[in-house]
């Protein structure tokens, strides 16, 4: 019995297999996450079905706050046996990431919160605490100065 050949996928079947657009397999294949494909005779693309479990990683990865860059020292990692320890770093640099925008995120929730809870919602826009405070530095940042007043340009 003859050796059988892998199936070759096009790129629009890998594409559905995967759940990711055509641009996105071409995308990766610029950016070095996805290896140039085989040619057909008439030049046409042909992938093997494992590049569907690369894309799933990679859309995995990226779903969880991933960048491309760290999806390529990950991609690497596994591809060349690399430390467990150098995927905890990246891991846990992520979480550290991720806290922070956490945190900043909370802090903006309180201070709409606040503001959202000054304002009666009824009345003229004059003296609205909310258009008040995004008119003042201190609602961008925490400031030890008095805040000042953002000059509005003339809408003509």
């Amino acid at each position: 019995m003859a050796d059988k050949q892998p199936e070759s996928l096009s790129i629009g079947r890998i594409a559905k297999l995967a759940g990711v657009g055509v641009d996105t397999i071409r995308f990766y294949e610029r950016r070095g996450l996805l290896n140039q494909p085989d040619r057909t005779d008439a030049g046409y693309p042909k992938y093997s079905a494992e590049v569907v479990s690369l894309l799933e990683f990679i859309r995995r990865a990226k779903a969880l706050g991933f960048s491309l860059e760290e999806i390529t020292s990950l991609l690497q990692l596994q591809d060349h046996g690399g430390p467990k320890a150098s995927v905890k770093d990246i891991t846990h640099r992520k979480l550290s990431e991720i806290d922070t925008k956490i945190d900043d995120l909370q802090r903006m929730r309180k201070v709409l919160h606040q503001l959202n809870n000054d304002c009666s919602g009824t009345g003229d826009i004059n003296g609205c605490p909310i258009i008040e405070a995004l008119s003042e530095d201190s609602v961008a940042k925490p400031s030890t100065t008095q805040p000042t007043k953002i000059s509005r340009r003339s809408r003509s």
